[in-house]
């Protein structure tokens, strides 16, 4: 059996699933983050439990925000603060005497849909994650891309192609550090900082989707432009990459008005003028983290 642990800023979610994908255990605490020692005594103390529930070795995988660095193997840009700068990856597998898996979150959400979700039986998959932020994953034949920079599938933080004032309002500096960031635009947090720029900076994401939805002309003509954007981010993807399929997770993925004709929007925007990608909702919705944590864990240890 398959432990994963999805690490978030506020719950750790941790399961159990059997070798056909069935979830057999389950369990959620609050995120421990007062400080490093009190965060590993939590992690450690969850895993413990699944193991005394299962009475048996457990492969482990865990997902967090943030990225393992390459070069030090240290913990980097996550937004749990105490676990930057530690080597999380080597601590868990000296601990439990095991090879373990720790990997972005976004790239276990990808993970997830390509083995058993939506992207299953195709090639390439790429896994986009519109939530507050912005995040992805590549999956090629069922295992995840990483790269040399920790940076695979960051689409986030790539400019938001054919971007003008005119179409899409002031140019806005990410946290990142660069200007205009895809981020900035198609997160949920990007979506409602655009509606804010024409609501007397007031609103959310749900709340513009709830004005378009109820026919109001500047929600529509703001989810229009929200549309196009995605598709120019979308299109960026394809150009780079061509997947057979682009996975939706996040908040903005219950959407349905999202899909609609939005691969021949992304058309436009692709070498050639013809795009046949399929842009399709998460299968296993919020639960695809800890799920790819599960299966990037059983991987690591069949090697």
């Amino acid at each position: 059996m398959h432990l994963g642990m999805d690490i978030g800023g506020t719950k750790v979610e941790t399961v159990v699933l059997d070798d056909k994908g069935k979830l057999v255990w389950q369990q959620r605490i609050a995120t421990p983050k007062a400080s490093i020692e009190q965060f590993l005594q939590g992690i450690i103390g969850e895993v413990h439990a699944a193991q005394d529930w299962a009475g048996e070795k457990l492969s482990l995988g865990f997902g967090l925000p943030g990225a393992i660095d390459t070069a030090t193997c240290l913990v980097k840009n996550s937004n749990i603060q105490v676990v930057n700068g530690h080597p999380l990856h080597d601590i868990l597998s000296d601990y439990f005497s095991q090879p373990v898996a720790v990997a972005n979150d976004a790239n276990c959400f990808a993970l997830s849909e390509a083995i058993d979700g939506c992207g299953a039986g195709h090639e390439v998959v790429f896994g986009a994650i519109l939530g507050t932020g912005c995040g992805g994953g590549v999956v090629v034949h069922q295992r995840l891309l990483t790269g040399p920079n920790a940076c695979s599938g960051e689409w986030g933080h790539n400019p938001l192609p054919h971007y003008s004032p005119e179409h899409d309002g002031p140019s806005h500096l990410c946290y990142c550090g660069q200007h205009n960031c895809v981020e900035s635009f198609i997160s949920g947090s990007g979506l409602a900082r655009q509606f804010r720029l024409h609501n007397e900076g007031r609103g959310t994401a749900e709340e513009l989707v709830l004005k378009m939805r109820e026919g109001h002309p500047q929600a529509l003509a703001l989810w229009r432009q929200f549309r196009n954007q995605l598709a120019r981010a979308f299109a960026n993807v394809v150009n780079t990459l061509d997947p057979d399929v682009i996975v939706i997770g996040g908040g903005l993925s219950g959407v349905d008005e999202l899909y609609s004709d939005l691969s021949a929007k992304m058309a436009k925007y692709i070498f050639g003028g013809r795009c046949v990608t399929p842009v399709l909702p998460a299968k296993h919705g919020d639960s695809s983290g800890v799920r790819g944590a599960a299966w990037a864990g059983e991987q690591v240890l069949q090697g």
